[in-house]
This record gives C-alpha cells, structure tokens and sequence, in this order.
C-alpha cells in the first residue's frame, strides 16, 4: 500500500478532527485509514467552549468505523501516521500497541503528526524528548514532563519528522505543514 496514512484515534476521539483528518487526506490522494482498539463503529465526540465554563464542554458527535485494530498495523504500509484529539488519547496513551506503533514510525523516519490531545501518545511514547511541540493548552504539562518545549504562539510546529498542532481551529496551519511534509501540496 503506498500513500496512506494511519490515523489513531478511538471512542471519545474528536469527531472534526476524525473528519477533516479523513476528507483533507484524501482530497490530496491519500488513503487514510483508521486504526482503532478493535475493529468497530466509533463514538466520536464534539469539544466546544461554552461561556461561564473554565474548560471546554463535550457533546456526543458523529461515528466513524475503524479500518483495522491496533493489532492489525504494519507500519510498512503508510507513509505517516496521525494521531487525532479528543478524550482518547487520554487512554490510548497507555495502550502499549499504541506506543510501540508511533515509536515505530519515528524510528523508521516516518511522518509522526499529533493535533490538539494528540500530544498526549507522542508523549507517552517518547518522542517529544528535546522537541518543540504544540497541542491544546491543557496537554502544556504532558509536553514540558516528557522533555520538550511547550510552543504557545504558534498553531503547527514542525520538529524534525514530527508536526503538532494545537487544536481543531488550527487545522488550515497544521495541515498545510502537514501536506508539505507529505508533498501532497
């Protein structure tokens, strides 16, 4: 399989995030594909901010199926892999197929992409050790504990094979870096 991109998330992810990741990719001739815990229909959700609130609320949001389980990666297949936000990361990041697959595209000089709770897996595994890196405010703790600088001004930043971006209102920047990256425009 040759330009395709693997996309981690699973139930809890952002469901703009899901979507825009899915339809941004293809329209550049990419096939994006899913990877999930198991196999099965996603319960994606939607994080907005609502006034009088001190941190964003969340709604149920679309459902997206998953294309394969995590133990179904072969990293070999894709040129990148994407790790989207929401409430998932916040367990996925524990899950050690997880970890070993992202640390496995890193070691093999492969894209590695994380948007807004994203962050939160490319810490857990590693990778944002000496990096700059941006996500979601709230994820400033996990970035600065795994060892990296946390960037607030800037909405994608790219460190070497590794572009973060902030969250899903920064999708025009993150994904025009990603789209270089990846020479898909």
């Amino acid at each position: 399989m040759s330009k395709s991109v693997l996309v981690i998330t699973g139930d809890g992810g952002e469901s703009y995030e899901a979507l825009y990741a899915v339809h941004r990719l293809r329209e550049a001739g990419y096939e994006p594909r899913i990877a999930a815990p198991t196999r099965k229909r996603l319960n994606l959700v939607m994080h907005d901010f609502e006034p009088g609130w001190d941190t964003y609320i969340e709604r149920p949001g679309y459902q997206l199926a998953s294309d394969l389980a995590f133990d179904e990666v072969k990293v070999d297949d894709y040129d990148a892999v994407l790790v989207l936000g929401g409430r998932a990361p916040e367990y996925l990041r524990h899950d050690k197929r997880v970890i070993d697959i992202v640390r496995c595209f890193h070691q093999r000089e492969k894209w590695v992409f994380g948007i807004c709770h994203g962050v939160q897996v490319l810490a857990s595994a590693g990778l944002v050790d000496g990096a700059r890196a941006t996500a979601y405010e709230h994820c400033r703790t996990d970035v600065e504990r795994g060892g990296g600088e946390y960037v607030v001004d800037e909405e994608a930043v790219r460190h070497g094979r590794m572009v973060t971006g902030q969250t899903w209102q920064s999708h025009p920047e993150f994904y025009r870096e990603v789209m270089a990256c990846l020479g898909g425009g």
